[in-house]
């Protein structure tokens, strides 16, 4: 791997991190009523599986990339678990959340819909990151406009990248510049698309609600 790949890599991967803890962090902020079980459950288990796999690596015993990979769909699982628990939370109490507070809880969730996609879309494009560098960075499930000419210039696709990929699904409720290629790549942005809809639903719902009143 060159020098500046191998950074590249490194660099994406500790943003890969604090995704997951942004994540874990913003389901802590939520209400009780809204998460399943009590609020820090989620940082919690981020906690047990990220922590020890620090330590692992640090001790020059790395866990195979299976193992890994693996580990890591199980935390992207919980995480899912947690976000469609607290959109279908936030159905359930919305005829009693007030204005100030449906605004602040259903931003929340928002921003959680949009930071737990763009993980799936870095682990799941072309297999994964270990799989992306073996392939050269083709584009397999995600075709980003660098890729188009077959990625003949070496680029690499960052989390960032994939993050704005989540953030135009949650907006726009489409793809911006970048565009799915595979069924299971077309299925998460659907259910990403739909979760966003949700929320911007209820919150247009209750607004007229308390506007009628």
């Amino acid at each position: 791997m060159a020098p500046q790949q191998k950074r590249s890599g490194v660099v994406s991967k500790w943003t890969v991190l604090l995704g997951i803890l942004a994540i874990g962090l913003l389901y802590f902020a939520l209400p009780e009523k809204l998460t399943i079980g009590p609020s820090w459950l989620l940082l919690a288990i981020e906690g047990i599986v990220i922590i020890p796999l620090i330590f692992i690596r640090r001790s020059g015993h790395p866990l195979a990339p299976k193992t890994i990979r693996i580990l890591a769909l199980v935390l992207l699982g919980a995480v899912t678990i947690g976000l469609v628990g607290s959109v279908a939370q936030l159905i359930l109490n919305l005829p009693t959340e007030k204005g100030t507070s449906l605004l602040r809880d259903a931003a929340l969730i928002w921003g959680t819909n949009i930071l737990v996609f763009a993980l799936w879309y870095w682990e799941i494009d072309c297999g994964g990151p270990q799989k992306r560098h073996l392939s050269g960075h083709k584009a397999i499930d995600f075709m980003f406009p660098q890729q188009a000419d077959g990625n003949t210039t070496g680029w690499v696709a960052h989390f960032v990248d994939y993050l704005f990929l989540a953030f135009t699904g949650a907006t726009a409720f489409s793809p911006a510049d970048t565009y799915p290629l595979t069924r299971r790549a077309k299925m998460l942005m659907m259910i990403e698309a739909l979760l966003s809809m949700m929320v911007i639903l209820l919150l247009a719902a209750r607004a007229v609600n308390i506007y009628g009143q």
